[in-house]
């Protein structure tokens, strides 16, 4: 019985240290948090404010074996206090390690980097002055039918 008892412990104490060490999925999923930066992916996209500035990414996004990531997006400096045009196409640039992502993002229309910001697995954004989205798809849905009108 001690045994038992002992391998049941064994067992709950290594699920509960997995679960602080971050994603081990490639695909990046959850709320990533910083100062003046937050990051919220889905399986199938993925929602990036650093500071005023907000991007969104529609795909999943993956890292490689050695945790890096390159995807690509659409990002807009001019979002905060009226939402204004346009949205640059822009590189998500990152690298994960454990909980801690660092990430950076490249207009690849201008000279404009954002970042490197450093973010957090579950931890929550703190965006100071500026909102951060909790759900992608609504923003995106407002987005879309501000773009076609």
């Amino acid at each position: 019985m001690a045994i038992r008892l002992a391998g049941v412990l064994t067992l709950l104490y290594a699920a509960a240290c997995q679960s602080t060490r971050g994603p081990v999925d490639p695909v990046l999923v959850g709320t990533w948090g910083g100062e003046n930066a937050g990051l919220i992916a889905t399986d199938t996209s993925a929602h990036v404010h650093i500071g005023c500035t907000v991007g969104d990414i529609h795909q999943a996004l993956e890292s490689d074996p050695e945790g890096r990531f390159d995807v690509p997006g659409v990002y807009n400096v001019t979002a905060y206090p009226v939402y204004r045009g346009p949205d640059h196409p822009a590189r998500f640039i990152g690298r994960i390690d454990g909980q801690l992502m660092t990430l950076t993002v490249q207009l690849t229309d201008t000279a404009v980097v954002l970042g490197p910001v450093q973010l957090t697995y579950g931890k929550e954004p703190r965006m100071g002055p500026c909102p951060i989205c909790r759900v992608p798809s609504h923003r995106s849905a407002r987005m879309d039918v501000r773009k076609s009108q």
